[in-house]
């Protein structure tokens, strides 16, 4: 990836005009957040294998797919089948994650890490070389439209210490009130992926959204 890139979330698109929202996006990032919900870790449903197997046919995004589930392992095969590039599952959600990022990486994608704002961050840190990314959640997950949570900053500066302490090229990203007030310092704290949906979903123009907030970074 780039040195940092924006994920938009298409938790916040337009469901009912959800290709025209991607295609607007085109040109202005890399990635794309895929939020699946399953109503029992998290108390929301969303979308599941047959929105992001209809996607994947139009779009050459990158998918980070981020399972809010209980049971991950027995659904990864499906959303890599369904043109997943990245799969990332709940800390909170597995007994044995280092048997999780194998599957995910033999099923031919990227495995990645999330961990809900209340879990304690030191139980991520030893995996900080060992996933090809980790995801900090900066609201707890099930809605989209959260305020950033404080204490988040922090939380993603003590993963990027662990990232560059091992040497590792681990993606890190950020998933909760990212906008115009927040990228920057989410960024100075070293996530280098920033998910965001109503800040760019929820404009008016989704791709001028996108890069305004890249320009919070740069400028």
């Amino acid at each position: 990836m780039n040195s940092f890139d924006i994920a938009p979330s298409i938790l916040s698109a337009d469901f009912g005009y959800l290709m025209r929202d991607i295609d607007n996006l085109k040109g202005t990032c890399e990635y794309l957040h895929l939020d699946v919900m399953d109503g029992h870790y998290v108390n929301n449903l969303s979308i599941g294998v047959p929105v992001i197997k209809s996607i994947r046919k139009h779009s050459d995004l990158i998918f980070d797919t981020h399972l809010m589930i209980t049971d991950p392992e027995r659904y990864i095969k499906a959303f890599a089948d369904a043109g997943s590039d990245m799969i990332t599952f709940h800390i909170e959600c597995t007994k044995d994650c280092g048997s999780l990022i194998d599957s995910i990486r033999a099923l031919g994608c990227k495995a990645g890490i999330a961990i809900h704002p209340d879990t304690p961050i030191e139980e991520i840190l030893p995996w900080a070389d060992k996933c090809d990314l980790i995801l900090v959640m900066s609201v707890r997950p099930g809605f989209g439209g959260q305020g950033y949570l404080e204490g988040s900053t922090e939380r993603i500066r003590r993963v990027r210490e662990a990232i560059d302490a091992a040497g590792a090229d681990t993606i890190l990203s950020v998933d909760g009130g990212i906008n115009l007030k927040t990228v920057r310092e989410a960024y100075d704290a070293g996530a280098r992926l920033l998910v965001a949906g109503n800040a760019v979903f929820g404009a008016e123009d989704p791709a001028k959204a996108v890069t305004g907030l890249k320009e919070c970074i740069t400028v």
